[in-house]
C-alpha cells in the first residue's frame, strides 16, 4: 500500500496524468470514495495521460461507461447507480472490463467480486484543503505500477 497527499485538485489530476502516462494495455484501475473525493478528477488526469480530449471526460454516471481516445482507447465506468451484478453484466462490463485499452472504474469497490483478479485499486479521501490517495495494488503489474508512481511523483507531498 502507498499513500500520497495531493494538496490541491491540480495535484489531483496531475496524478492521473502521472498514472495515464504509465498506463498499459489492460490495466485497470478501480477508484474508490465518497462523492465529490475526486474520483472523476483523477480520470480526467489519466485520460489526459493517455492524450484524450479532457474536455470531454465527465462522470458517466447516467451513460454508465464513456470511451475516451488516446495512446490507448480508456473505458471509464460508473458504477453507483448499478443496482446488482445482473444489470452489471447487461453493462457489457465483462466484456470490457481488462481487455485492449485501459478500464477505470468509479464505484468499483461495490462489485469486487466483478474485477479481475488483478487491478489497481485507488482510494481517494478528502485530507483538509487536498486529497490522499492511496494505492493498494493486486497482482505483480500493479505493485511495479506503485513503485514507478512512487519514483516519479514521491510520497507525502
Amino acid at each position: 500500500m502507498m499513500e500520497i497527499y495531493c494538496s490541491d485538485s491540480a495535484a489531483t489530476e496531475a496524478l492521473g496524468q502521472l498514472l495515464g502516462s504509465l498506463a498499459a494495455d489492460g490495466d485497470v484501475y478501480c477508484l474508490t470514495g465518497g462523492l465529490g473525493a475526486g474520483k472523476t478528477l483523477l480520470s480526467r488526469g489519466i485520460a489526459a495521460g493517455l492524450g484524450a480530449d479532457v474536455a470531454e471526460v465527465n462522470s458517466p454516471t447516467f451513460a454508465i461507461m464513456n470511451v475516451y481516445g488516446g495512446r490507448l482507447e480508456m473505458r471509464h465506468f460508473d458504477l453507483y447507480r448499478i443496482k446488482d451484478a445482473d444489470e452489471l453484466y447487461n453493462t457489457g462490463f465483462g466484456e470490457y472490463c481488462g481487455g485492449d485499452g485501459i478500464t477505470v472504474v468509479e464505484w468499483g469497490e461495490l462489485f469486487i467480486d466483478e474485477l479481475p483478479e488483478e487491478y489497481l485499486h485507488i482510494t481517494i479521501e478528502i485530507a483538509g484543503a487536498g486529497r490522499k490517495v492511496i494505492f493498494n495494488p493486486h497482482g505483480a503489474r500493479y505493485e511495479k505500477l506503485c513503485k514507478e508512481v512512487e519514483e516519479h511523483a514521491g510520497t507525502g507531498n
